[in-house]
């Protein structure tokens, strides 16, 4: 039988556009791989070398290229860092022969459920476990374990080797509750307080300026700190955050205020020579996402000896304000609380903070795009943060709205 092989040409030919794809999309994701690395090394177990993650990490990336066929770039970027993180964890779990879970179980888990055929352990068993952990003031632990133990019996249960699941039944949040929102925000007060220490305070030019971008644009640190300047366009007054650099892994774009653009183009006297704004040591990447967050927490240790190649003593309290420890995340909250209180809809801040509308109907069928109303809030706060940071922002008077 003969074929007409050009009958074959338009397949041939999408199959190789198919690839490049596949090969365009693993080249751009690379630096979330990175910095999914930097993240999982930090709250591993000592022994996991960074590059060992890199390549869990880019298996998995060059894998969800291959696999996802849908055409929105935000829905990769969702799938992407949802695989790649959790092949990096599985690599961790590996690397220790699971000497770390095992040790969890003979402490806290078979002193009380170990002498029990596996067939008879019942949900008030499970509980009991969680119920101890949770006496102890650990409820971190107690997620964590009852997780393992959860999976333990869905093993099982694939294997045949009991019927059903006792866990099956018990929802996790009910496992100490759910986790604790961070609700700190700093108060005008604070804002013109952090405006006089921070030059004080020894931190670099850089991180100065990134402390009044987190508040100015609501972003995430890392985003901010992975960002590049082929993003940032000055004159416009754009900053545009790609699908991998968002903890969403959707696209978003940040109008900058005059305030916002002065901090940005300082950063850009310093790093303006590297792609990225805020460029590691050996300029080859982003610095990592935890960068600030230490060197702000640094400076939060009034009680504290200063650790070691860090802060200097006399900076361990140079950035305490009055109602306690703040991060950068909550300069993003900040950011949104002080909007709204300039009168911004709750609607609008939550579209600066890029979240997911978590209502589908809406999210379907609404499809406003809100950049008029976004660059007027982006605006209204640059102009109050103008404002409570400049010399004499003593005299700044707070106006409640009607």
């Amino acid at each position: 039988m003969k074929h007409d092989h050009r009958s074959f040409a338009p397949a041939i030919k999408a199959q190789g556009a198919y690839r490049s794809d596949a090969a365009d999309r693993i080249r751009r994701f690379v630096p979330m791989v990175r910095r999914l690395a930097w993240h999982v090394q930090g709250g591993g177990r000592p022994g996991i070398e960074l590059e060992d993650l890199m390549q869990a990490g880019m298996v998995a990336l060059t894998e969800a290229a291959q696999r996802h066929s849908g055409p929105s770039e935000d829905g990769f970027a969702a799938y992407a860092k949802l695989r790649v993180r959790g092949a990096m964890v599985d690599l961790i779990r590996r690397k220790d022969g699971g000497a770390e879970v095992r040790r969890m179980f003979e402490k806290d888990v078979l002193p009380l459920i170990g002498a029990i055929a596996v067939e008879d352990v019942r949900k008030g068993h499970v509980t009991g476990v969680a119920d101890a952990l949770l006496a102890r003031g650990v409820p971190r632990m107690a997620k964590l374990i009852f997780s393992l133990i959860r999976q333990m019996f869905r093993f099982a249960v694939d294997r045949d080797i009991i019927e059903a699941d006792p866990t099956a039944s018990i929802r996790k949040a009910k496992i100490g509750g759910k986790d604790t929102e961070r609700e700190r925000v700093l108060s005008d007060e604070e804002v013109r307080q952090l405006a006089r220490q921070a030059p004080t305070a020894g931190l670099m030019p850089t991180t100065e300026a990134a402390i009044w971008l987190a508040l100015s644009t609501c972003c995430r640190i890392g985003e901010l700190l992975a960002a590049r300047w082929e993003h940032i366009d000055l004159e416009r007054g754009t900053w545009w955050i790609p699908p991998e650099n968002s903890k969403n892994g959707k696209a978003h774009t940040v109008y900058l205020s005059e305030f916002s653009r002065r901090q940005f183009a300082q950063v850009k006297a310093l790093n303006g020579a590297a792609p990225w704004c805020y460029p590691n040591r050996g300029n080859t990447d982003s610095v990592c996402e935890k960068t600030v967050t230490k060197q702000l927490g640094d400076r939060q240790r009034p009680a504290l000896a200063p650790m070691s190649g860090r802060a200097k003593a006399e900076h361990t309290a140079a950035l305490v304000l009055p109602a306690g420890k703040w991060t950068p995340h909550d300069l993003r909250r900040t950011g949104a609380t002080m909007m709204v209180a300039l009168g911004v809809l709750p609607e609008v801040a939550e579209r600066c903070l890029n979240h997911t509308e978590e209502n589908k109907v809406k999210r379907i069928y609404q499809r406003h795009s809100y950049e008029n109303e976004m660059r007027e809030a982006w605006r209204l706060l640059g102009e109050r943060l103008d404002l409570l940071t400049r010399a004499d922002a003593g005299n700044v008077v707070t106006l409640r709205r009607a």
